[in-house]
Parts: structure tokens; sequence; C-alpha cells
């Protein structure tokens, strides 16, 4: 499949998906909060099961200073079962998700986004530009052997209105199942 990736500076493209809350979200109620985190995501890749417990405790440490996560799943569920919606539910319960998780079954934000592979990261800063887009920094098998944080860094960066110093690095993970 041939997609183009959103661009640096990049307005974020238009959602409106359903959570394992029963709710539907769209860019716009995003509108005031000060940066907006878009990870597409899934149930059944080791690289975003390793990374699950970075994105709860990133909105922890984050929430108050104005992220919002939101993570996305846009695989093919039929294929991939475990990545069914009642799955996804079962998913965010059991980790306890203090993040949105949002269903995007038509594929079709994916697309928009140039999603690849999941985990791979967007960040929004408050005009809702891209800021950043990549992996969440340089070991995803081992929390504790971490050197380089890309996305705190990036986090940081946009709270401190500094430009990002590192606005793209090569994300990291499974393929995005297309139907």
């Amino acid at each position: 499949m041939d997609l183009k990736k959103l661009k640096l500076g990049a307005h974020i493209p238009s959602f409106n998906l359903k959570g394992t809350d029963g709710n539907f979200y769209s860019d716009s109620a995003f509108s005031e909060d000060k940066i907006l985190l878009v990870v597409f995501s899934c149930n059944h890749c080791p690289y975003v099961k390793a990374y699950e417990d970075r994105l709860i405790k990133l909105q922890d440490e984050y929430r108050d200073k104005g992220l919002v996560v939101l993570a996305i799943n846009s695989n093919d569920d039929l294929n991939y079962p475990e990545d069914s919606f009642e799955n996804m539910r079962a998913r965010s319960e059991e980790k306890s998700f203090n993040f949105i998780y949002l269903r995007d079954d038509s594929q079709e934000i994916a697309k928009a986004f140039g999603a690849v592979s999941t985990p791979e990261i967007f960040l929004f800063n408050k005009q809702k530009k891209l800021s950043y887009i990549g992996k969440i920094d340089d070991n995803w098998s081992n929390p504790l052997a971490v050197n380089k944080q890309y996305l705190r860094d990036a986090i940081n960066e946009i709270i401190n209105n500094e430009q990002v110093s590192v606005p793209e690095t090569f994300a990291v993970g499974c393929s995005i199942k297309w139907k």
C-alpha cells in the first residue's frame, strides 16, 4: 500500500472514532488541549505491549501539563481477531488504560495519517500541527536500558515553547494489518 506520511507542520486530520468507553471522539474535541499524542496501536503486537506501561506513565505525568493520549487501533480484526473492538475493551480494562483507545474500523484514519506501524507516534502541538513523528524511545524491549527518550523530549520542548530538536525518528514495531 502506497501511503503518504503526514508531514511535519501538517494539521491533524479530521476523525470521529468510537472509544472503548463507548463514546465517540473527534479531532475538534481536543482543540483546547496543549498537546495531543496520537499513537497507532493494537492488542497483539509485542512492541505495543512493551510500551503500554510507558504510555500510561506519560499520560499520568503530563496530564496536568495539557497532554492527551489517544491510541488508535486500525488493524483488520477479521484476520486478527485479537484486535476486535470487544478485545480492545478487555485490554483497556485489563491494563487500566488512562488514555483514550479508539477503533478505526474503516482504516481511513490510519491512511489519512500515513501510519504504517504499531506503535507509531504523531505528536501535535496546541495549534494541532504535527511536531514529532516516530518512536517513543530507543529501547522497546527494556525500559531500564533507554538512552534516548524521543517522545518525552518532544513533549517537554512543546511545553517549553521550544522547537522540537529531534522532530522525526523511525518507528519500530509491527505493520498495520490492512484489510
